[in-house]
């Protein structure tokens, strides 16, 4: 009796397999489509380290590193929530903010502006995320600025931080990546398609 092989039934079965992988990467977009989309307002900073003269360049870089580490973290803070709020003439929706209980603000706060350090640059990046485009652009002009008047108090007088590129919005909606949701679900549904194939 000819028995297939497991490559040989995965080849007839191509078609199938396709189908199975093109539902369920559909349905995963779907359910994305669900969650609030997000639009990304990027914008950067450089921590400029004012150390002794006589001091290598490689060193001042890494000492801004360092700074911008400790920044991220307290970026993520009450405090500094409280820095950027004060901000004059920012035209931010803080219902989005407030409405929320004290934990629900908190995690909210992070999700919505993610600081990342470029390494071997002293830049540090701020990404504002807001269903609005608009409140996008001007939560991470808020930021910088809080952090360009107000950043030297977490780190110390020996640090200057200088807003380097204003704000700038994403066309489309980021977050949730809906297409790439649509190609994991797709792989996905292929490799479990594929499994059920093979076991049969």
């Amino acid at each position: 009796m000819f028995t297939h092989t497991p490559l040989q039934l995965l080849k007839r079965r191509s078609k199938m397999l396709f189908t199975i992988g093109l539902i369920v990467g559909l349905s995963a977009g779907g359910l994305t489509l669900l969650f609030p989309l997000s639009y990304r307002a990027d914008a950067q900073v450089l921590i400029i380290s004012k150390t002794r003269t006589g001091v290598d360049p490689y060193t001042v870089v890494r000492a801004a590193e360092r700074v911008g580490e400790n920044i991220v973290q307290v970026m993520k803070t009450n405090d500094f929530y409280g820095k950027v709020k004060e901000q004059q003439n920012n035209k931010i929706d803080w219902s989005f903010f407030e409405q929320k209980n004290e934990r629900e603000k908190r995690k909210l706060w992070q999700k919505a502006v993610v600081p990342s350090v470029v390494y071997g640059t002293g830049v540090l990046n701020v990404s504002a995320y807001h269903p609005d485009s608009a409140q996008a652009v001007y939560l991470a002009d808020a930021v910088v600025k809080a952090l360009a008047s107000k950043g030297w108090e977490y780190v110390g007088g020996d640090v200057e931080i200088k807003v380097v590129n204003s704000p700038v919005v994403s066309k489309w909606p980021v977050r949730p990546n809906v297409g790439m949701n649509v190609f994991l679900g797709f792989i996905v549904g292929i490799l479990v398609g594929g499994l059920v194939v093979v076991r049969k």
